[in-house]
């Protein structure tokens, strides 16, 4: 029987691909085969994801690019088609928290700082793969990291939230106007996840002590958590799988 996981061949891109959950999704796509493309604004960190995934026995190519930049998108992805020869997988992963100390005194500097990263570099990521798929002729993914903040409210964070959900409309409307080429559009919303973004806040006592009894799994999720979603996005496993939010959290939005 034909292994439906089985990503030989392929090349998979991921924004924010060299901590955290995108590097967690890297190591599920490479360990099905995958070659990799990571994409970062830490060179160290690059360096360093890239040393890991390549030990795993595939390609691996990684590029510095504030995805906020669009000439810098196009650049990077430029690059990557150089290095890689074809992108099978997008996964539009590379976000930053919100900042603010209230939404009555969120500043416009950092309302756009959030768009700019968490929509904007989404859509110039999304739209650079999408067009890439369309001419090549043979299909694809483009998979989103979203937030639970999409759909309920979190104060401080209307800049983050705004940005998440409109990041769903748009893995949406991709998939329903680009189904025709062969190309599936989806969205993984995760829980708590230790990561650097999520460290402050899983650092603080008071946090852990309200929010861990609302996960029923009780643990915060770990970055691997999303290595088979993942590798199941970039294969013929989803063939038939589009326009649709996996949320990963440990029941944590279903309590």
């Amino acid at each position: 029987m034909t292994d439906i996981f089985n990503l030989a061949g392929k090349v998979a891109l991921i924004t924010g691909g060299n901590g955290g959950i995108g590097l967690g999704m890297a190591r599920g796509l490479a360990s099905r085969g995958a070659d990799i493309a990571i994409w970062g604004t830490n060179a160290d960190k690059n360096r360093a994801a890239r040393a890991e995934i390549e030990a795993m026995g595939v390609r691996v190519a990684d590029f510095i690019c504030d995805v906020g930049d669009q000439a810098q998108v196009e650049a990077s992805f430029a690059a990557t088609l150089e290095a890689l020869g074809r992108v099978d997988s997008c996964f539009v992963n590379a976000g930053v928290g919100g900042q603010a100390e209230s939404f009555v005194s969120m500043t416009d500097d950092e309302w756009h700082r959030v768009l700019r990263v968490n929509l904007d570099g989404a859509f110039y990521t999304a739209q650079v793969a999408v067009r890439s798929m369309v001419a090549a002729g043979t299909g694809g993914s483009v998979v989103f990291t979203t937030s639970g903040s999409a759909y309920f409210g979190q104060q401080r964070g209307q800049h983050y939230g705004a940005s998440k959900a409109g990041v769903i409309s748009m893995m949406r409307a991709i998939a329903v106007e680009h189904a025709r080429h062969g190309i599936r559009s989806n969205a993984v919303l995760p829980g708590w996840i230790e990561s650097e973004m999520t460290a402050p806040a899983l650092g603080w006592s008071t946090f852990v002590e309200k929010v861990m009894p609302r996960i029923p799994m009780r643990r915060w999720g770990d970055p691997n958590d999303f290595s088979g979603i993942a590798a199941y996005f970039a294969s013929d496993a989803s063939k038939y799988h589009t326009g649709d939010v996996i949320t990963i959290d440990g029941g944590y939005h279903s309590f």
